[in-house]
C-alpha cells in the first residue's frame, strides 16, 4: 500500500471549498488533460453519503473506469471517497478542511494499492504515487483558482 498528503492553503471558505471539492461539474473540468467524464451515478452537482459515481477517463493511454462512494462525510470538515469498482486494489482518498486565521487549509490524504503483486508495488514506488499526486495538484489549483 502507499500513500500521500497534499496540503493547499486557500482564502476560499471552508463551505464553499467543501462544496467545490464535492462538485461533479468542478472535478470534469479540473481534469480536462484525461477527458474524465462521470458516466453513471451522480453526474452532475454535489455528490453526498452513500452516494457514488464512476469515472471514464484516459490515463497512460488507457480508458480507465472507476467507481467512487462518498463513505463517510462531516460538513463541511471532511469527506471520504473509496474506489468501489476500478483498476486498484484499494483507493481511499480523505479530503478534511481547517480553517486557517482568514485561509482554509485543504488536506488531502490518499491511500492506494496497484493491482498485479509485487508488479503493482514497484510501480506504487516508481511513477504511480507521483503520477497520482500531479492529479491531486491539478484538481487543487482548479478548485482553488491558483
Amino acid at each position: 500500500m502507499a500513500s500521500f498528503e497534499c496540503i493547499t492553503r486557500s482564502k476560499i471558505s471552508k463551505a464553499d471549498l467543501f462544496d467545490r471539492s464535492l462538485s461533479i461539474d468542478a472535478h470534469v473540468g479540473s481534469m480536462a488533460k484525461s477527458r474524465e467524464k462521470a458516466v453513471r451515478g451522480v453526474t452532475a452537482g454535489l455528490i453526498s453519503l452513500g452516494e457514488e459515481v464512476t469515472w471514464r477517463a484516459w490515463h497512460f493511454g488507457i480508458p480507465i473506469h472507476m467507481t467512487s462512494r462518498i463513505t463517510e462525510m462531516v460538513s463541511p470538515d471532511y469527506f471520504v471517497d473509496e474506489q468501489v469498482r476500478g483498476p486498484f486494489r484499494r483507493f481511499r482518498h480523505i479530503h478534511e478542511f481547517l480553517d486557517d486565521g482568514e485561509e482554509t487549509v485543504m488536506i488531502d490524504r490518499i491511500e492506494f494499492a496497484a493491482p498485479l503483486g509485487p508488479a503493482g508495488r514497484i510501480a506504487e514506488r516508481l511513477f504511480l504515487a507521483r503520477y497520482l499526486r500531479d492529479l491531486i495538484e491539478t484538481r487543487n489549483r482548479y478548485l482553488t483558482g491558483q
